[in-house]
């Protein structure tokens, strides 16, 4: 990396740790590089066979993309792997936020939430082609934003999804879970 004291300065990693993640991320890139391919090749290794995470790595892939380049440097991989294992519940929520904030505009839309909402389907294996899954989707979309969109004005906010995802204790227990991966 450019500046290891830098980045242990500003990660929630030891020297040590981020030695070991730079290895590991060299292994996988040479380059130092991260394009969305290589990204989505990846990321797919996570999932069981079958699972299609294309589309939710694509999703990932840009929230990760600080400067929108469309590359991944290990700076910029550390800063948002530093958030989601060892972030606030606020800053974890704020990545995950900007991950439904497809366009980057600063509110998440039905349009938006049903585009992430399908892509999670597809990970997990369901993949909807029928009109029965096409409802479920949509239902689900309309539940969140009644559930989340405080003003009833078509669109959810940062303020908003936080307080909604704070005050929900099934959502606390599962951003908790990456706290005990590293």
């Amino acid at each position: 990396p450019d500046s290891l004291v830098e980045l242990t300065r500003t990660a929630r990693f030891t020297e040590d740790e981020i030695k070991r993640i730079y290895r590991g991320f060299k292994a996988e890139c040479p380059t130092g590089i991260v394009k969305e391919d290589t990204f989505k090749g990846i990321y797919s290794q996570f999932f069981p066979l079958g699972a299609s995470s294309g589309q939710y790595a694509h999703y990932v892939f840009n929230s990760i993309d600080l400067d929108r380049n469309g590359s991944l440097s290990f700076e910029e991989f550390v800063a948002n792997l530093s958030i989601l294992l060892r972030g606030t519940v606020d800053e974890k929520l704020q990545w995950t936020f900007s991950l439904y904030d497809i366009n980057g505009d600063g509110c998440i839309t039905k349009e938006e939430m049903k585009e992430i909402v399908t892509a999670i389907y597809e990970l997990m294996g369901k993949v909807p082609e029928g009109c029965e899954e096409e409802q479920a989707i949509k239902e689900k979309v309309e539940r969140l934003f009644e559930k989340m969109d405080r003003n009833c004005d078509g669109k959810i906010t940062l303020d908003e999804f936080i307080e909604c995802c704070t005050k929900d204790e099934s959502i606390r227990r599962s951003i908790a879970v990456f706290d005990t991966i590293f």
